[in-house]
């Protein structure tokens, strides 16, 4: 069982290797572009932590192990306010996931992500880049559905998907 809870400032030496490891995982299953470089970086999780909007997962017997983390916003995402190739399924408030990653040794993290998330709010919405087939089977599995296409603030393309 995941538990899952708010991250603090002194979890960051314990969030980063997810990204590391993330990106390494992306890399090596087709998507070596959606988070090259040093993205996301410290600053960017640490904004979130003091935003109050990041969380990492635990297991339930051993609640000093990080395992996985993720950015969790309700409101409005300025990057979702255009959509290409079709649209949204609800207009009502929603929350957005972002930055999901593992350490690639515990199951169920993205669900457990989903189920937390949608604890808090009915309508979800989520991106990932249309490389990413994991995260992408992840989502579907969930019940997501594609919305569309987005773009972030690079100015890359992402695949839109929405839960209602």
């Amino acid at each position: 069982m995941i538990h899952i809870r708010l991250a603090s400032k002194e979890d960051i030496q314990n969030i980063m290797p997810l990204y590391a490891y993330a990106r390494k995982f992306m890399a090596a299953n087709g998507n070596p572009h959606q988070w090259n470089g040093n993205y996301p970086a410290s600053e960017d999780i640490l904004k979130d932590i003091a935003n109050g909007n990041y969380y990492v997962c635990t297991p339930e017997n051993a609640p000093e192990k990080i395992v996985g983390g993720f950015a969790f916003i309700i409101g409005r995402e300025p990057n979702y306010a255009v959509i290409e190739n079709g649209a949204w399924h609800s207009d009502q408030p929603y929350g957005t996931i972002h930055r999901i990653a593992s350490n690639g040794q515990a199951k169920g993290i993205a669900c457990a992500c989903f189920d937390f998330c949608h604890s808090k709010i009915d309508c979800l919405r989520i991106d990932t880049h249309a490389d990413n087939k994991p995260m992408q089977n992840a989502i579907g599995s969930y019940g997501f559905r594609y919305c569309g296409i987005i773009h972030v603030a690079d100015g890359t393309p992402r695949n839109a998907y929405d839960l209602v």
